[in-house]
């Protein structure tokens, strides 16, 4: 079994949800970004790493990646590229870079042919995979708001898709993963060399099946002449964590903190601003919506409302800031105005008892400005929403959460978990 891992996210949120399938199993587990150096990643057993290439072109995301690789993956850490479940930003021309990458070290000598299994199911949110095509719901990804909001493909056919970086793939259907000869039938994918296994998976069971298998063959490693990696979500993730669990790690305690926590929602999707909504109407929650265009013109007011912000976090109540955009969003203005937040809260961070974020891109914005190069992931509050505490300059609970992942009183158990951990100091 692997014992050193890599994921190579796109973004924040995604990054984190991999690796705390791997922490809240007994393996020790940080998630990092930028430059960073500090968390001590050399050691880590399971090492997650945000590109920050979500918004990135085809060729710039793919570049970004290349370079990462070149500087992260030590021989002896198995790959996990973490695409997005809806497949938003550049996962093939990303998974076609770590197929290069992988090439060129088969060919020095570390394997021979280069196999990827790629199953981005996360059943426990609503996507699988079927017949090769991604779905949502039950209902192909096309038909959802996610794809409405941001797609980078004509569809969400798999073959198709990683095909457009000339990835070669071969269909596992459904009634093969289930099936007595899946193990046959997987082997024989890889013996067909440099090709990526599209793998259907519609529950945690199916997902499962293809870890243990592909784990199998990655634990051949070299002698079995092959040089494998995994394509997928935090559902593949927690599966093949699964297979590899171990003795849970001594709880983590901190410093309690009288500071309130700072909740920041960026995310336009539906269910976070129903979650807004929600948590807006609790007593001892200060509510903060900003403007794009204070954001971007009006620092008078701008400053007005970080100010109002210090003096609920001091007085330890709980801010919820919403970045509000009326009408119909100009999605390119999401950086700068995530940018312009974070800079404006940025002198409230040593003051913060802990934050959270909906959306990967509003989480490493803010959390950058505060001096935290990384997260070490402790764990899960509920599927897609990571629990951990930041690195750097500050040492602060955080919870990450993809936009369009949980339910409208997700906010408010997010809200919950961090009051708890940081009045009581324990994450336990």
């Amino acid at each position: 079994m692997a014992e050193r891992w890599l994921i190579l996210a796109d973004d924040l949120t995604g990054a984190a949800d991999c690796a705390i399938a791997f922490g809240r199993r007994g393996r020790a587990a940080a998630v990092t970004w930028g430059t960073a150096t500090g968390c001590g990643s050399a050691d880590l057993p399971v090492l997650s790493y945000d590109a920050d290439s979500r918004g990135l072109s085809a060729a710039a995301a793919a570049q970004r990646h290349a370079q990462c690789l070149r500087r992260l993956h030590d021989p002896d850490r198995i790959l996990f590229k973490k695409i997005d479940s809806t497949l938003r930003g550049q996962p093939a021309a990303e998974t076609a870079a770590a197929l290069r990458h992988l090439k060129g070290r088969a060919e020095a000598g570390f394997a021979g042919t280069v196999f990827g299994i790629c199953a981005p199911a996360f059943p426990a949110t609503g996507r699988t995979t079927v017949g090769g095509r991604v779905q949502v719901d039950g209902r192909p990804l096309e038909e959802a708001e996610v794809w409405a909001r941001d797609h980078s493909y004509a569809n969400a056919d798999l073959a198709f898709v990683l095909g457009t970086a000339g990835i070669r793939t071969m269909a596992v259907p459904l009634v093969t993963v289930r099936g007595p000869g899946f193990a046959s039938a997987l082997g024989q994918v890889a013996a067909t060399g440099d090709v990526v296994a599209v793998c259907d998976a519609e529950t945690q069971a199916d997902l499962d099946r293809i870890a243990a298998e592909g784990l199998r063959i990655a634990a051949a490693g070299p002698s079995g002449g092959l040089a494998p990696f995994f394509v997928g979500s935090a559902g593949l993730a927690h599966a093949l964590a699964a297979v590899e669990a171990r003795p849970a790690l001594a709880p983590l305690r901190i410093a309690s903190r009288r500071g309130g926590s700072l909740i920041v929602v960026g995310s336009l999707a539906t269910t976070s601003r129903a979650a807004t909504r929600k948590l807006a109407a609790l007593d001892g929650v200060v509510h903060l919506p900003v403007s794009s265009e204070t954001l971007l013109g009006d620092p008078g007011e701008l400053a007005a409302a970080v100010a109002r912000v210090a003096i609920a976090i001091a007085a330890g109540h709980d801010v919820l800031v919403e970045i509000a955009m009326a009408g119909v969003p100009d999605m390119a203005l999401g950086p700068r105005l995530l940018h312009a937040l974070a800079d404006a809260l940025a002198p409230l961070g040593a003051a913060i008892g802990a934050f959270a974020a909906t959306g990967g891109e509003t989480a490493s914005a803010l959390l950058s400005r505060f001096g935290v190069d990384g997260i070490r992931l402790v764990d899960e509050i509920e599927p897609g929403v990571s629990l951990g505490l930041t690195l750097g300059r500050l040492a602060i609970p955080v919870a990450t959460k993809a936009g369009a992942f949980g339910d409208a009183d997700s906010l408010i158990r997010i809200r919950e978990r961090l009051r708890a951990v940081r009045i009581e100091g324990s994450f336990s």
